[in-house]
């Protein structure tokens, strides 16, 4: 047989191999008995294998925590958009349990990657928990799996850093095991959506993948949105988040600007709204929090010096944003000048909500902390108050805070308080407690404008 012969031979039975491969996961996939492995129990992950368990599919949690692993095959939640009963009953119908053997993951027919991406200290993506990830799951690839990643980053991710790692293995992607992109659309604490009500943007390495990813999510949410390749899902999710991060910035320096006419951009923004076409409502605050939109813009940002393009407007974007907590501080100072007498340097302040966002626990890159850091450069004493959140656990960036607990939120505390700074507007907060006992009171998220609360010692920030 010739060499032309014998690579035509040689590609049928890799044709073959994949076929078979590709034809044996649907049919696990389409009757859900394709065991699921879901890498990363965090507001991502345990909220998709719940709901992919729900969904009749078997579904393992694997985590490097042993304690979360313990607490969750106990029916615990540790994530308030997870029932601790909804997990129970997954969990006693023998659908989900949760593991710390990555050795299981052997066993996985589909597996999916929801790690964290976060950034540096020079502010470039922080891919570490991706790569050693994937370099878990390559010690374990067998053929026919389906490997798909859920972690927000910067378009070719999945093709230039998970493909290469898992190829190593000497099995390739489209062939002996197949890759897809799928980014997570989570929004902790909003109650009007969950895993399986939010559509889900899908992308797969070549038809066979796409088709998995698609059969799979299929049986899972109600509406799948499939696109091109995974470079392009991938720039969904930076897209969804810039386009919130540079309309968050442009209110916020609107506040800043207005603010010095003496107009409310509060009420400028309710007026705006009522308009059926051609607007759509953001507000302002203390800055951005959270995973996604303070971080996803650096991602593109980075991405782009590669093809030596400029990001000037989401750097700005960024700029601005970050800028926000400074400038609450400054009128905090301001407003303890004029309207009490004080200097910030001698004063004590509560901070009324640690968490990024309301009615959540999370205080990722929340504006909070750096607002408590702020204030002591000041000078001052800065203490805070969440319902949500007891105790500032240790980070990277704010070591000199860590500890601090919660205080409670009485008349006698609200007193000894020189000012309260509303920096998140959790529904569980006692707000006319506030107005009544507060000598000041700094208002970022307009609160006390919404429910006509003292008027005279609120200032807008």
């Amino acid at each position: 047989m010739g060499a032309d012969g014998l690579s035509e031979l040689t590609e049928s039975r890799f044709l073959d191999a994949s076929r078979s491969a590709y034809d044996r996961l649907l049919n696990l996939i389409s009757t859900r008995a394709a065991q699921v492995g879901v890498i990363g129990l965090g507001y991502v992950g345990l909220p998709l294998a719940v709901a992919i368990a729900r969904a009749g599919f078997p579904v393992s949690g694997f985590d490097i925590e042993a304690q979360k692993v313990e607490s969750l095959n106990n029916g615990q939640s540790y994530i308030e958009a997870v029932m601790s009963t909804a997990l129970a009953g997954q969990v006693a119908s023998g659908r989900f349990r949760a593991t710390a053997d990555f050795a299981e993951l052997a066993v996985c027919d589909v597996i999916i990657i929801c790690v964290p991406t976060p950034l540096t200290k020079n502010r470039e993506p922080d891919l570490s928990f991706v790569r050693n990830t994937a370099g878990t799951i390559a010690k374990h690839l067998r053929l026919g799996q389906l490997i798909v990643l859920e972690s927000t980053t910067y378009p070719g991710t999945t093709d230039d850093v998970i493909k290469p790692i898992l190829e190593e293995t000497g099995l390739q992607s489209k062939i002996d095991f197949f890759l897809g992109f799928s980014p997570e659309r989570e929004d902790p604490g909003n109650r009007s959506f969950e895993v399986a009500t939010i559509p889900k943007v899908v992308a797969g390495d070549g038809i066979e993948a796409a088709t998995l990813v698609q059969a799979f999510y299929q049986g899972v949410v109600k509406t799948v949105v499939p696109v091109s390749t995974t470079a392009t899902a991938e720039a969904v999710k930076l897209t969804e988040n810039i386009f919130r991060s540079v309309n968050i910035a442009l209110v916020n320096e609107l506040k800043v600007v207005l603010g010095a006419m003496g107009i409310d951009i509060w009420e400028v923004i309710e007026a705006a709204k009522s308009k059926p076409f051609g607007y759509m409502p953001f507000y302002p605050g203390p800055g951005l929090g959270g995973h996604c939109v303070p971080i996803d813009p650096f991602y593109l940002t980075w991405k782009a010096r590669e093809y030596e393009l400029p990001t000037r407007f989401i750097e700005l974007a960024a700029e601005i944003n970050t800028a926000m907590p400074r400038h609450v501080v400054d009128e905090l100072a301001k407003a303890l000048d004029r309207r009490c007498g004080k200097a910030l340097s001698r004063s004590r302040i509560l901070i009324i909500g640690l968490a990024y966002k309301k009615n959540v626990p999370d205080i990722r890159e929340s504006p909070s902390l750096r607002l408590i850091e702020l204030i002591e450069e000041w000078g001052g004493k800065a203490e805070f108050h969440d319902p949500h959140v007891t105790e500032i656990p240790t980070t990277r960036e704010h070591m000199a805070i860590k500890g601090r607990r919660s205080v409670e939120l009485t008349e006698t505390a609200l007193k000894d308080f020189d000012a309260v700074v509303v920096a998140t507007d959790h529904d569980a907060i006692d707000y006319q407690a506030i107005a009544d006992h507060a000598l000041l009171i700094v208002d970022t998220r307009n609160v006390f404008g919404r429910l006509g609360l003292a008027r005279e010692m609120v200032v807008k920030a």
